[in-house]
């Protein structure tokens, strides 16, 4: 795979604004309050669980590996209590389709928006499912007809197929989940790390021996930043990643690439002028 790692990263610049209407917007949400969820983590775990079925809490914990102890459990199997798993997938589709809707507008109709579904939704499937929890869930399930149904279901499932490389590529340096948070948070810029938005809320004593960990092992120094070796850490993770996730676009022509990425330009920059909003 000669082009794997660049255009992975093109791709997933090109995608994930896609993706994260999710989690950025409000008809998601309001899609899953309207089966009886009361908070948005209630609705995410259902809703992003959904394609692995009545699991144990054990299991989501692994596929989803970047949360604290206890926290998946809080959560699962409570949900399916409310809705079923097949429910709850379809509220979050509904939702992030008509999120997509609100945002693109004009472009919805568009014989480009058309295309890059058909495309991305034949990328999506071209990829081997062997190791791929998250991924092999979405794929066991029917593939939209409808367009925007298509273009969200498609990039959905290439963010989940790269999530479980990421996964691997973490795991090859021993990075934890609550550590990949804070490796993150630095290569944003946020500092202290602990005030990242998803590690934010962990007990003072937990964020504390998560940096003393980290700092034992060299990746950061005595201020919570990058050390060269952290620094160097983090670059090889994204360079896995990005060679992990290529396959998929493997399933696409060289021709029919370019297509896709001249199709979708249009489409993540309306969505990154809105943050996916």
């Amino acid at each position: 795979m000669p082009h794997a790692e660049p255009t992975a990263r093109r791709m997933f610049d090109l995608t994930e604004p896609i993706a994260l209407v999710n989690f950025t917007s409000d008809e998601p949400n309001e899609s899953m309050a309207a089966l009886g969820f009361t908070t948005y983590w209630d609705g995410y775990f259902a809703g992003r669980s959904a394609p692995l079925g009545r699991v144990p809490a054990e299991v989501v914990d692994a596929a989803f590996y970047n949360f604290a102890e206890g926290e998946v459990a809080r959560h699962v199997p409570k949900v399916w209590e409310t809705t079923t798993p097949e429910a709850a997938h379809a509220a979050r589709q509904q939702g992030c389709v008509a999120a997509l809707r609100r945002i693109l507008g004009d472009l919805v109709e568009t014989p480009g928006l058309a295309r890059a579904a058909e495309l991305l939704a034949q990328a999506s499937v071209g990829a081997p499912v062997e190791g791929r929890v998250m991924y092999a869930g979405l794929r066991s399930l029917p593939m939209p007809e409808e367009p925007v149904a298509r273009l969200w279901y498609a990039a959905n499932m290439l963010r989940e197929q790269r999530g479980d490389g990421h996964i691997v590529a973490l795991m090859s340096e021993q990075i934890g989940g609550l550590e990949a948070h804070v490796l993150c948070a630095l290569d944003a810029g946020i500092h202290p790390a602990e005030t990242f938005g998803r590690i934010h809320h962990l007990p003072k004593a937990t964020l504390a021996a998560l940096m003393d960990g980290l700092r034992i092992r060299g990746l950061v120094d005595a201020s919570g930043h990058f050390t060269d070796a952290g620094r160097a850490t983090k670059d090889r993770i994204e360079s896995l990643t990005d060679a992990l996730a290529g396959a998929p676009y493997d399933a696409l022509s060289p021709a029919e690439l370019d297509e896709l990425i001249v199709v979708l330009e249009p489409i993540a920059s309306r969505l990154q002028e809105t943050g996916s909003q």
